[in-house]
């Protein structure tokens, strides 16, 4: 076998020429490494490896990203999110596309948590929305002094509440039946803000509209905001409660929710309380539903009447989490970005080609091309959006190498 080349050059060490001990010059050869299997002397480096990176206590090993790569990454998305939007979008982005993203994937979150990692179906997102909405509401127009940030976690909590009262006959029903009880809050919901007139404040538009309210001396909410610092408030409440839901389910309470969705009977027998945890996840669930909730009207839409939370708001959260993954935060931002960015895209398709189609024809053809890409992902990976993404991680961790 050839032996190979290691292109090795002499060097004489300072200090050990002809002077040194016994007159005779010590050599030594300086070579360069062999370059790795299958890697060409000419091919760039793995970018995305993790080799040489010890974790040397259980804090670095329990990291949300033990990989230097993934903090660097994520830490230059969030910094860029919060930079570049606001200076270089403009107002249709940031209002039709970014701050519905961002309410959205809230949502998502919250359906996630219960859906995705407690295994508890539910159909009354949009109910638990509208009772974040018209609490934020009420709070603001009762308490005008209140920050307004406060005023979305009360309405989370008021949220949180009606979640706990509707996810108690989780201990006796799951699956078809439960969804159908979440269904029955949705419509209960939706019917009490109709027909009890005090939470619009016996307004006879029957809407709710968000008042202005400042921030650090910017107004935030009302007609008077700016895009900008509703789509920041939207961004800093998305960024801090989805670090808080990714660290609630690498704890106790995501192993016992997990533990329930894979095998309820066996989480009781090692001492896993049903009841506690089914409970724990509808009114967690539903508090991120509810400040989801009170932002769609005060950051996005300003009014809004019961149709805004209606039964097909309930599907549209519960598709994001089935496209971005079940059992995945990440999921939940990369199928809020899937439902709000298809529609704009199929919407300007035919202009892009050129093509001239009537306003309802194009209705019908964006409907039906949503509705088969929804379909033709789920066959292709019905473990989302954040599957694949693993996948493509995966994969990074050996390119170059074929294997």
């Amino acid at each position: 076998m050839k032996a190979f080349d290691r292109r090795c050059t002499p060097v004489t060490p300072h200090g050990s020429g002809d002077g040194g001990v016994g007159g005779r010059g010590t050599t030594r050869h300086a070579c360069a490494a062999p370059p790795a299997a299958g890697l060409h002397p000419g091919a760039v480096p793995p970018i995305y490896r993790e080799a040489g990176q010890f974790k040397a206590t259980y804090a670095r090993d329990q990291a949300i990203f033990p990989i230097v790569q993934d903090r660097v990454f994520v830490t230059t998305a969030v910094v860029a999110a919060f930079v570049v939007p606001p200076l270089a979008a403009s107002e249709y982005w940031l209002q039709a596309v970014l701050i519905p993203f961002l309410i959205y994937a809230l949502a998502a979150i919250g359906l996630n948590l219960l859906t995705g990692y407690a295994g508890q179906l539910s159909l009354g997102t949009g109910g638990f929305m509208a009772v974040g909405a018209y609490s934020a509401f009420k709070l603001a127009t009762a308490f005008p002094q209140l920050n307004v940030i406060v005023v979305f976690v009360l309405s989370g909590v008021v949220a949180a509440a009606v979640g706990l009262l509707f996810g108690i006959p989780s201990l006796r029903i799951k699956g078809f039946y439960l969804a159908v009880a979440t269904l029955a809050s949705q419509f209960f919901l939706i019917w009490l803000f109709n027909k009890v007139a005090w939470f619009t404040n016996y307004a006879s538009s029957g809407t709710i509209t968000a008042p202005d309210r400042a921030l650090f001396g910017a107004l935030i909410t009302g007609p008077n905001s700016t895009p900008s610092a509703r789509y920041l408030t939207a961004l800093g409440l998305v960024a801090v409660f989805a670090l808080v839901a990714k660290n609630l389910v690498r704890g106790r309470v995501g192993r016992s929710w997990m533990a329930i969705r894979d095998r309820d009977i066996a989480a009781e027998i090692i001492g896993v309380r049903p009841l506690r945890t089914k409970l724990l996840a509808f009114g967690i669930s539903s508090f991120y539903c509810g400040v989801a909730g009170a932002e769609l009207v005060f950051l996005y839409l300003g009014s809004a009447e019961t149709l805004a939370f209606d039964i097909g708001i309930s599907f549209l959260v519960l598709f994001m989490v089935i496209i971005g993954g079940r059992g995945s935060i990440l999921g939940s931002f990369l199928g809020a970005a899937f439902i709000v960015l298809v529609p704009i895209v199929l919407s300007n398709a035919p202009h892009a080609v050129g093509l001239r189609l009537p306003v309802a024809l194009q209705k019908q053809i964006e409907l039906m091309v949503f509705g088969g890409l929804i379909l033709l992902f789920l066959i292709v990976e019905p473990h989302g959006l954040a599957r694949l993404w693993q996948i493509t991680k995966e994969k990074l961790r050996l390119w170059p190498f074929p294997h």
